[in-house]
């Protein structure tokens, strides 16, 4: 053990006295996670299209004529589902808001008197600048069609007759009523005939009705975008960890370090052992670092400190086996450390590491699942702001720890103790 431990020194030593690893190692993580946070914050406030789904109860070609139209708009993004789904995307934060389309909804559209069009819109109470936009938006695009049917002169007639039809055949509409609006109705047609081209505009008639119904988000999603920056950043600090301490694997055998340790009363495995404790203890360190930094300066509180800590000795574990296999990427220094990046620097785009996986095109998303950057955030986050279970967080930490252990053989199977 005294052997063992002597060994885990001399390499924590070695990486306090290299300035630039332990620059990539500690302090770079934190500048990223900081800048790519603040980039986040800025694209999500920058954002035109905000995302809707919209649900059509109508099922009128009005109705399906108004959502297309709905479709071409810049400002919105627009999905759709049916109302128990579309309240579970809202309430989950996968969509930001629900428009709700009513029957009667294209009937009510198509009238030119009676009662307005009625749209719902569901959305978290919180998001009153969503709220805004929203109804800003459908009350322009409903009072465009009213807009059209005062200025088109045949649509016009056409809406008239169509009145007429109804009232000339209902039963049960007041006589007098019914009088009255079969003389006003062919006088307003005479009338808008009479008017010139561009007809008239529909401003006097009644406002479409938009109603707000709050559905309150889950309270697993992120608060700030920090909470997804720094689990992002703390991955790079532990892949910087997992690059250094192969390299240092590959000097050692080329410069006959290995040897002369083997000469000295140490076992190989003590030797492999001492690196690997190292390794798992800068990148536990590094860790610890970065959700610190995260709590006391951006207000990154983890939902559980137990979880987070396993989370981390999980990621740790994982890439002290990824160390382990990239020692034996190369012969030399430089080809070990080329070789060990670009597949560390692969892992991470593939995995979430650069980009959020929601941001990424879903054929990417599919992939991701082989690269363990995307299990080793996804472990983070689950103990940050994802709220997981201990049932939930099993799978992710399994499978760091598999992909650590199996890592770790291969590279050992494949070790040379000579250059």
């Amino acid at each position: 053990m005294q052997q063992l431990l002597a060994l885990t020194a001399k390499d924590l030593r070695m990486l306090a006295r290299d300035k630039v690893g332990f620059f990539f190692a500690f302090i770079f993580p934190i500048l990223y996670s900081s800048l790519f946070g603040s980039i986040m914050g800025g694209l999500r406030s920058a954002s035109k299209g905000i995302d809707v789904v919209v649900v059509d109860e109508d099922k009128t070609k009005d109705s399906e004529k108004f959502i297309v139209e709905l479709e071409g708009l810049e400002e919105l993004k627009v999905a759709r589902a049916d109302k128990a789904d579309a309240q579970d995307m809202v309430r989950l934060g996968k969509k930001r808001a629900m428009i709700l389309l009513p029957e009667g909804f294209g009937r009510a559209r198509r009238q030119m008197f009676g009662n307005p069009p009625h749209v719902e819109i569901g959305l978290d109470p919180s998001r009153l600048a969503e709220s805004g936009i929203l109804q800003g938006v459908l009350t322009a695009q409903l009072y465009k069609g009213v807009q059209r049917m005062f200025s088109d002169s045949a649509a016009m007639d056409k809406q008239i007759d169509e009145s007429l039809q109804e009232i000339r055949a209902s039963k049960d509409m007041d006589p007098a009523t019914k009088m009255t609006l079969t003389t006003f109705l062919p006088g307003l047609k005479t009338f808008m005939r009479s008017l010139p081209e561009g007809g008239m505009q529909g401003g006097g008639f009644p406002q479409p009705k938009i109603e707000q119904v709050d559905i309150m988000r889950s309270e697993s999603h992120p608060t700030n975008s920090y909470q997804i920056s720094f689990p992002q950043g703390c991955i790079w600090g532990i892949m910087g960890c997992a690059a250094g301490f192969g390299i240092t694997l590959v000097v050692e055998r080329t410069h006959g370090t290995l040897v002369r340790l083997r000469m000295a009363p140490v076992g190989r495995a003590q030797i492999l052992a001492g690196k690997g404790l190292a390794c798992l203890i800068t990148t536990l360190a590094v860790a610890t670092l970065l959700f610190t930094v995260a709590a006391f300066v951006f207000e990154v509180r983890p939902s559980s400190y137990p979880m987070l800590i396993v989370a981390m000795f999980c990621v740790a574990l994982c890439f002290v086996g990824i160390m382990m296999f990239l020692s034996v990427m190369g012969k030399t220094e430089q080809s070990a450390g080329g070789i060990g990046w670009a597949i560390l620097v692969l892992m991470a785009m593939i995995g979430g590491g650069m980009i959020p996986l929601a941001f990424m095109p879903e054929w990417l998303q599919s992939i991701s699942d082989i690269s363990p950057v995307k299990w080793s955030i996804l472990a983070m986050e689950g103990a940050v702001w994802r709220n997981f279970s201990p049932a939930e967080m099993v799978t992710p930490c399994a499978v760091l720890v598999g992909i650590g252990v199996l890592s770790f053989c291969i590279g050992l199977k494949a070790f040379k103790w000579e250059s």
